[in-house]
């Protein structure tokens, strides 16, 4: 359903759900003059209100260049807007049109916690809670999937849907990644032991035309742009699994941001170093993105999962480029008081996490017409992991974090992630890239949002980066080709810009 708020009404305030289970999407008329909401992205840019094609957002575009994603309220789209986890906004008219206000305040801060003796975990209603936002959430009319992995959420869905009876109606999905980080057979292993149907997909190196054909459809129909690495595996695995479509997809996303983000031991040594290197900023506008000076003039914030382009390189190709250091210096100094954990939870879950990691997941099912069930993104479930005492979430000293999920598998099903280390789905881009180049090279040759002249320049040194033998540098230029990729196909194709 689409809301509508006109001028001279009475004020509203719009706040998102506690945990982003359904963000609210707004549109906000350039002429201030109409104000639609929902929390159906689809519903909403379908709305005949809303003039198509949509235009881009310069200075969305310079965050998904130089950040690899967009932070809400902003969107990709003018006029189009988020309310995401921690988010609201407030609407009121003055002068007949309309004004939106949007504040945000983040909901899961460690001392809104309680102490250790006013709560013990109870591990049969964690199972049960988890079980009940993923059945409620069930249309039973489609078949359904739950998005497998080695790790520790999606196995405590799986554990809880089987603990409620569940296993003959739901199918887990494991993807078969390369090397060391296929966690396929494990997930094959857990399906069997808890009774559940099991299906793995592939990744796909050498693109056939059904598979290109495929990922044209997907890229006409999604929502937002993601430049999330395993963006393209989705289109990918419809070949693979046509049941997809039309189906509720349970998916594991949604629990970092009251279950916390832990520092690795090198966040623990740079952050206290940013704060004083980021003071360098204006090495931005002369210095390559593969420089060894990058890393040194990131900001706090961006320390916290942001990566991209320099603005060097993101002004050369496109020309309306704006330089988004501003936005995360004061991202960092508005949070300059917290502790690091609290801090990169703050700024990661509403940003990355949220638009990165689940966007891509919304965008594969608004694409297939298909339901989306986050477990650990309902109300109630957030609710219960929030009020918990820190002990039984992460440990500060040995950095182990989802402590109670780890036992929860350990004690039920003899799951170790202690010893199976962190788990998901990986898929590396650059292999795909190198056995289509000449297919990829044209797609992003052939969009309109470049400098055609300094693209090329910056392709071909990317190009050279990536082939090299496999280090963090030519990861990181294959990363940024297969960026460039996903914004000029999402350009190219996508319905609500080509309308």
């Amino acid at each position: 359903m689409v809301n509508q708020y006109l001028a001279n009404q009475q004020s509203t305030i719009l706040n998102s759900d506690l945990a982003g289970e359904f963000p609210i999407y707004l549109y906000w008329s350039k002429q201030q003059n109409i104000l639609l909401y929902s929390k159906s992205i689809k519903e909403l840019l379908n709305d005949v209100r809303i003039p198509k094609p949509l235009s881009i957002c310069d200075r969305g575009l310079s965050f998904l260049l130089q950040s690899n994603v967009v932070p809400p309220p902003q969107t990709a789209y003018k006029n189009i807007y988020i309310l995401g986890i921690g988010d609201k906004a407030k609407a009121c008219t003055i002068n007949n049109k309309i004004s939106v206000e949007f504040d945000h305040n983040f909901p899961f801060f460690n001392n809104y916690r309680l102490s250790a003796g006013e709560m013990k975990p109870d591990e049969n209603f964690i199972l049960q809670i988890i079980a009940e936002a993923a059945i409620d959430r069930i249309d039973k009319s489609k078949p359904t999937f739950l998005f497998h992995s080695a790790g520790k959420d999606s196995n405590s869905i799986a554990l809880a849907l089987a603990e409620a009876g569940l296993q003959k109606n739901i199918t887990l999905v494991s993807h078969k990644s390369e090397g060391k980080a296929n966690e396929s057979e494990i997930s094959k292993k857990i399906a069997k032991q808890l009774g559940f149907n099991h299906k793995v997909i592939y990744k796909k190196n050498v693109l056939e035309n059904k598979n290109k054909t495929e990922i044209e459809n997907y890229f006409k129909n999604i929502s937002f742009p993601s430049t999330d690495g395993v963006t393209l595996g989705y289109p990918l695995y419809i070949n693979q699994l046509p049941e997809l479509k039309s189906a509720n997809i349970i998916d594991g996303g949604g629990n970092d941001s009251y279950m916390m983000i832990l520092p690795s031991n090198r966040d623990l040594k740079i952050f206290p170093i940013s704060r004083i290197t980021n003071n360098l900023s204006f090495l931005r506008n002369f210095i390559k993105s593969e420089s060894l000076l990058s890393p040194f003039i990131k900001t706090p914030a961006e320390w916290c999962g942001m990566s991209g382009l320099s603005f060097r390189d993101a002004k050369k190709i496109f020309d309306a480029s704006e330089n988004i250091f501003g936005y995360w210096k004061q991202k960092s100094l508005l949070t300059k008081s917290l502790d690091y954990i609290d801090f990169k939870t703050s700024i990661l879950t509403p940003i990355i996490a949220s638009e990165l990691h689940i966007r891509k997941v919304r965008n594969f099912t608004d694409s297939t017409d298909s339901n989306l069930i986050l477990p650990f993104a309902n109300e109630k479930v957030a609710k219960y992991f929030s009020k918990m005492p820190e002990k039984y979430l992460f440990d500060r000293k040995s950095l182990r974090n989802k402590i109670i999920l780890r036992k929860i598998l350990k004690d039920r099903i003899d799951l170790d992630s202690d010893v199976l280390g962190k788990m998901s789905w990986n898929y590396d881009p650059s292999t795909i890239l190198k056995q289509n180049w000449d297919w990829f090279f044209k797609e992003i040759n052939n969009s309109e949002l470049w400098n055609k002249n300094e693209l090329n320049m910056i392709l071909n040194r990317f190009y050279k980066i990536m082939v090299r033998d496999q280090n963090y540098y030519s990861n990181f230029a294959g990363r940024q080709i297969y960026k460039l990729y996903l914004l000029s196909i999402w350009k190219r194709k996508n319905k609500y810009l080509n309308h």
